[in-house]
């Protein structure tokens, strides 16, 4: 018996399967699963700002690797401007902070513990390496005033801001 075609079909030219008109067996053949090799376990490593494109072989060439962003919070107050960020496993005397009147940039590294055999990690997700940020501030700063602090792998850096209210009142010499 002939089913009426739908307007969505007829408007396609599609056709209707009904559940019996399409089956198949979808089971492996015995000698296709004789010869399936059980899965090798490898360690996932992921890199924040790893871009590797599939036709990219890394074999082939061994390339630099890419400088990280460092993540930050930074807001401003009435006085100062703080920028805080997560530097934990990171040196002190592996960071560089320089600061103009409108910009500040951060750079470090933080060094993998290489006692660890790679093939050993079943996942890795730290990011290592050197890493950088830089930040154009909301307003004039006074860079030669400025703080930094680490305090449980928390940076804080405090700016104070540039007083355009402030006035100055001069004398004037007679010579």
């Amino acid at each position: 018996m002939l089913k009426k075609r739908s307007f969505f079909e007829r408007l396609t030219g599609g056709i209707r399967l009904d559940d019996n008109d399409f089956t198949e067996n979808v089971q492996p053949k015995e000698k296709e699963v004789a010869t399936q090799q059980p899965e090798q376990k490898k360690a996932v490593t992921i890199h924040p700002n790893e871009s590797q494109k599939p036709w990219e072989n890394p074999t082939v060439k061994e390339k630099e690797p890419e400088e990280g962003e460092l993540t930050v919070d930074a807001y401003e107050t009435t006085t100062e401007i703080v920028i805080q960020s997560m530097v934990a496993g990171v040196r002190p005397e592996d960071l560089t902070i320089n600061i103009t009147r409108d910009t500040i940039t951060i750079r470090g590294k933080r060094e993998e513990n290489k006692g660890i055999a790679e093939d050993t990690f079943f996942a890795k997700e730290l990011y290592w390496g050197t890493f950088s940020r830089k930040l154009i501030l909301p307003s004039e700063v006074e860079p030669e005033r400025a703080d930094a602090i680490e305090k449980h792998g928390l940076l804080i850096i405090k700016i104070p801001k540039i007083d355009k209210s402030k006035q100055a009142s001069i004398r004037v010499k007679s010579l």
